[in-house]
């Protein structure tokens, strides 16, 4: 009996002893994420819903004067789309419940443009109280977008207007339930209907909207609520510079509290920035926000999705990805195809997690315990790290595996609650005997993931070259995801030759010059071919004839060709680059040239136009010439015009992809389109390449 009280008591202090020795935490190093932004990062992938009034006048923005007449979804279904995000593997929906039209998508009782003048159900319909009953239904977050400008309201741009909004914004956050998010365009201010005005309004976005006080609101009737806000005071979430789908591959969760923020550092964030502000990859499914029909050949294809999901939440941020609605109140169905194959892509390609079965070794552990030992990176626990100790900045973690063993896909992560701290890191493999370098890269923050050619190794070194504070890793995990073969790229120049770019350099491609689907039986392509001066509808795809697999078809349906056509108000053989068919090219007017700037072009014979097409240049030092406000001329004679269309390229600065206007049929074989506006006063107009639509 004294012999088993001795034992108890020697236990009890060697416990307490090993209790003692036990090493403290690591201490949080720099501004840290809230309990809000941490639950929003956690949701990573997440739904946009483009849906308003301009969906009925196939316009990217409404004007503010559009007769709610228009708006008659006959066959709206909010659970359809909350389905569909569902399945997709989503997390919530973000939905447009006002857009810059002013037109509301409730029956705010601050204003009568809105549902309640629609015959849709008679003015008795609310969208937003449908999607965020099935939102609830299926599970899924809800958010709401809410433009600050307004093209239809007639106090825009005066104070009375900054009651208005407060007042619409407090219906939305207090009718509808729990908002995880509110989302607030950053474009403000221009010409609209202004309740009959129709003038331009210009606004002092950073001053205008008194966003400290409007975010009091928010945060008090929303406590667990995300801002994001590209256009006024810091928010909680940051833009990352670029609607196309990708943040930095160096991607700080930070910026400073104040002051004006460079599109440089909204895709990359800050290193040494004082404010957690992590960023939101928003894209659409098809090059445009709101539906238009003509889109239904531009779906984004798996290889694309996939790109964005690498580039997105596989680059520390979260994937904030649109539908837009048919005018009949549905998700498009190939939108839909689009996102299911998306969501089995990602299942199968994260479905075996190879670091399961490998035994974790580190170069240094924390107090050399267990709390903190490699084993901790890779124990499917987010909340346990394998730590260093505090003065360790540089530290690696090795994966040894049971045989010789093939993958192509690394995930690391950070438990960002206690910082960002990697500022650099590398990846090795040991490959018959030595060490290979796969990737060198920079950030990690919540979720970073590497892709590369797949390699067979026995063991995997990761190695933190820098960081801000003792090195944690919270997660590892390996993959050997299955091979998606990228579609290949069509164009055809300006003689009608059409060139065939291949995803990739292993498979062959196969194509069809009448719109049908292409098989391995069809035309190979091994040369440019010639189409002749008509019309031509290309489909291509990309063969593994090794794996048997075939990508999706690749679709382009061109109109005449230029071969005739010569550009008449310049001696420039530059300006032919906006001619010639290839994105990658355009051509400037000379800075000379005051607006308005006109590109006349005979088009070589009489044809019957239907619309016209402007590609604004490609690259992103260009971006001051691209073109916001047109008009576009025609004639016979080149002496007689004839204006056919005018307005502005909506949202054409953070979407710079094919703007496609139509007209009533007219013949004519002359076409003037004049630059009216820049994105940047002062700047050359841009042109990457110009086409017109025949009937």
């Amino acid at each position: 009996m004294l012999k088993s009280f001795f034992t108890l008591l020697m236990l009890c202090l060697l416990t307490g002893l090993a209790g003692l020795a036990q090493p403290t935490a690591p201490k949080p190093v720099g501004p840290l994420p809230s309990a809000n932004q941490l639950r929003w990062q956690k949701m990573e992938y997440y739904a946009f819903i483009h849906f308003s009034i301009n969906t009925y006048t196939d316009m990217a923005w409404g004007l503010g004067n559009e007769d709610p007449k228009l708006f008659n979804p006959t066959k709206l279904d909010c659970r359809q789309w909350a389905r569909i995000c569902k399945e997709a593997g989503m997390t919530g929906i973000i939905f447009t419940a006002k857009h810059h039209s002013g037109f509301c998508l409730w029956p705010s009782k601050y204003t009568d443009y809105s549902v309640e003048k629609a015959p849709w159900k008679n003015g008795k319909g609310d969208v937003v109280r449908e999607l965020a009953d099935a939102c609830k239904e299926y599970g899924l977050k809800f958010g709401v977008y809410l433009s600050p400008w307004d093209r239809n309201h007639a106090d825009y741009g005066k104070p009375d207007y900054i009651t208005y909004f407060r007042n619409q914004l407090t219906e939305l956050l207090t009718n509808y339930g729990d908002i995880f998010e509110v989302w607030y365009d950053g474009a403000n201010g221009g010409s609209g209907y202004y309740g009959g005005a129709n003038e331009t309004r210009k606004i002092d976005a950073k001053t205008y909207y008194d966003w400290p006080n409007t975010y009091k609101l928010v945060r008090k009737l929303q406590p667990n609520i995300v801002i994001w806000n590209d256009g006024g005071d810091r928010a909680d979430l940051r833009w990352v510079g670029t609607e196309a789908g990708y943040v930095g591959e160096t991607n700080w969760s930070l910026l400073n509290a104040t002051g004006d923020v460079p599109e440089e550092m909204l895709r990359h964030g800050v290193e040494n920035g004082n404010a957690w502000v992590p960023g939101e990859v928003n894209t659409s499914i098809r090059p445009e926000w709101f539906y238009h029909e003509r889109e239904d050949r531009k779906v984004k294809t798996l290889p694309q999705l996939m790109d964005t999901y690498y580039n997105s939440i596989g680059r520390n941020g979260t994937l904030l990805l649109n539908f837009p609605i048919m005018p009949n109140g549905l998700i498009h169905e190939l939108d839909e195809k689009a996102v299911q194959a998306f969501a089995k892509a990602r299942k199968e390609a994260f479905a075996v997690n190879l670091a399961k079965t490998a035994k974790a070794t580190a170069s240094e552990v924390r107090g050399k315990s267990a709390t903190y030992d490699a084993s901790k990176a890779i124990d499917a626990d987010l909340d346990s790290y394998w730590a260093t100790d505090d003065n360790a900045r540089k530290a690696s973690l090795t994966l040894n595996f049971n045989k010789p063993t093939a993958f192509n896909r690394f995930l690391v992560q950070e438990p960002i609650r206690l910082g960002q701290r990697v500022k650099s890191f590398k990846l090795e493999a040991m490959v018959d005997g030595s060490w290979k370098e796969i990737d060198k890269q920079t950030t990690i923050g919540y979720k970073r993931i590497l892709r590369f050619p797949t390699v067979e190794a026995t063991q995997l070194r990761l190695t933190i070259l820098d960081a801000k504070g003792s090195p944690l890793i919270s997660n590892l995990a390996v993959y050997n995801a299955p091979l998606i073969l990228s579609p290949p790229v069509i164009t055809r120049n300006q003689t009608g030759e059409i060139a065939i770019k291949p995803g990739d350099t292993e498979s062959d491609v196969y194509y069809t010059l009448d719109g049908s689907t292409p098989t391995a039986s069809s035309s190979k392509y091994t040369a440019p071919v010639k189409t002749g001066t008509g019309k031509v509808d290309v489909k291509a795809i990309a063969y593994n004839r090794f794996t048997k697999q075939s990508s999706v078809p690749s679709d382009e349906k061109f109109d005449i060709a230029r071969s005739a056509w010569k550009v008449l108000n310049t001696d420039a053989k530059s300006a032919y680059q906006a001619l010639d068919g290839n994105p990658g090219t355009s051509w400037q007017q000379p800075k000379s040239q005051a607006m308005p700037a006109d590109l006349v072009i005979d088009l070589g014979k009489e044809e019957r136009l239907v619309g016209f097409r402007y590609l604004p240049a490609q690259n992103w030092w260009e971006e001051a010439s691209i073109i916001t406000h047109y008009q576009f001329d025609v004639s016979t004679d080149n002496a007689t015009w004839k204006r056919v269309s005018e307005g502005e390229f909506s949202n054409i600065k953070n979407s710079p992809v094919w703007q496609t206007k139509s007209f009533d049929p007219i013949k004519a074989r002359y076409i003037k389109l004049r630059a009216l506006k820049n994105t940047q006063e002062g700047s050359a107009s841009g042109y990457a390449d110009v086409d017109v639509i025949t009937q």
